[in-house]
């Protein structure tokens, strides 16, 4: 068993909780329903904490979709979802269920996963991901001047936000929850996803094909995002007055600077996009210090291109929202916020071609 874990891509054959996830996510999906169901119950009898709402939420007047949720309707309705979800998340972890009811369960799980990962969450888990390293970065130099390292939690991490990680962190459970149960139901190993039957798409030649065109729209997106946010920096008009820019600089102190310093990282994120379908994606380059000719674990490229695909689509979601509903209009400003969702998704995509190919044997069904 070591030595097939070992050519399954296992830190020398030890296999972690990590290495081990079909066997409990279901568990742990459940877990967090259950914590939520009771959740739900406090705040429709009163309780304190309820994370939504403008009379709970003040910074998501606007921009969230439960922006006029109460705890006294919306309280019920979270905990009877919360138990129902945690009912079901036991029956699917169980991995027994016949063809209809299991796929109806699958359908039920993507459905949660989906509102808890997207639809309920809006663009401040993103804001507070990429606000950070520029504080930190910044920090020694005073700026941004009306911001400081101190106010990072009360200004872009408080409850209300803090609640949306943890539900897209739920999300990701429920979801993880339904690969599972679909694997395990229609014959296919758990752990790796494989049957008998070879998959053609999954193929690692294929996979680099179809990989490549999702890893080109995760570059070209984020590049139209800094061409726009650069050109704003150096007072280059693209469809709207320079005046305008200079107005809203001074309502918003730093914002254009601000603005050069996310358009700076989305084109760090472009080249990095590109290790996922070239060879220094795979093996450090000469470049980098002390691991130049090593082998990059999957797992340094997957995650961090994961984390930010369900952070990008989400907040995507958002704008896309905002625009359908009338309050935010199509320009040069808007619109490559307005592609966050195909970004977010291309980006996924190619993280997930980036694993077919990377993936070794398994040490579960043995299948390669």
């Amino acid at each position: 068993m070591t030595e097939t874990l070992r050519d399954a891509g296992g830190p020398k054959g030890f296999v972690g909780l990590w290495g081990q996830w079909p066997g409990w996510v279901g568990y742990a999906a459940a877990a967090f329903s259950l914590v939520y169901g009771a959740l739900g119950l406090w705040w429709a009898l009163g309780g304190a904490g309820f994370p939504f709402g403008a009379g709970h939420d003040p910074l998501g007047r606007g921009v969230s979709i439960l922006d006029h949720a109460r705890p006294e309707t919306a309280g019920p309705a979270i905990a009877a979802l919360g138990f129902a979800g945690a009912a079901i998340a036991l029956v699917m972890a169980g991995g027994r269920a016949r063809w209809l009811p299991g796929a109806a369960l699958v359908g039920f799980g993507w459905a949660v996963a989906l509102g808890l990962t997207v639809v309920v969450p809006d663009y401040r888990p993103l804001l507070a991901v990429v606000r950070l390293p520029m504080l930190l970065a910044g920090a020694p130099f005073g700026w941004p001047r009306e911001v400081g390292l101190s106010d990072f939690l009360p200004l872009y991490l408080p409850w209300p936000v803090a609640n949306q990680v943890l539900l897209m962190a739920g999300g990701v459970l429920w979801a993880a929850t339904a690969v599972a149960f679909w694997r395990g139901i229609r014959g296919a190993c758990r752990y790796c996803g494989r049957t008998d039957a070879a998959s053609r798409w999954t193929a690692p030649a294929v996979a680099l094909r179809w990989g490549r065109w999702a890893a080109g729209v995760a570059i070209a997106v984020p590049l139209f995002y800094a061409l726009t946010r650069w050109a704003f920096f150096l007072a280059i008009p693209l469809g709207c007055a320079c005046p305008g820019l200079r107005a809203e600089e001074a309502e918003s102190p730093g914002i254009w600077l601000a603005g050069a310093a996310l358009a700076t990282m989305a084109a760090g994120g472009a080249v990095l996009t590109l290790g996922l379908v070239w060879r220094w994606g795979e093996v450090y380059p000469r470049w980098i210090p002390l691991l130049a000719g090593k082998t990059v674990r999957p797992r340094t490229a997957i995650l961090p291109a994961a984390l930010v695909s369900l952070l990008l689509t989400t907040a995507g979601t958002m704008y896309v929202r905002e625009m359908a509903s009338g309050s935010l209009g199509l320009d040069w400003e808007t619109g490559p916020v307005l592609a966050m969702p195909l970004w977010g998704v291309a980006l996924g995509a190619a993280a997930l071609s980036y694993h077919y190919r990377r993936r070794g044997g398994c040490g579960r069904c043995r299948r390669s």
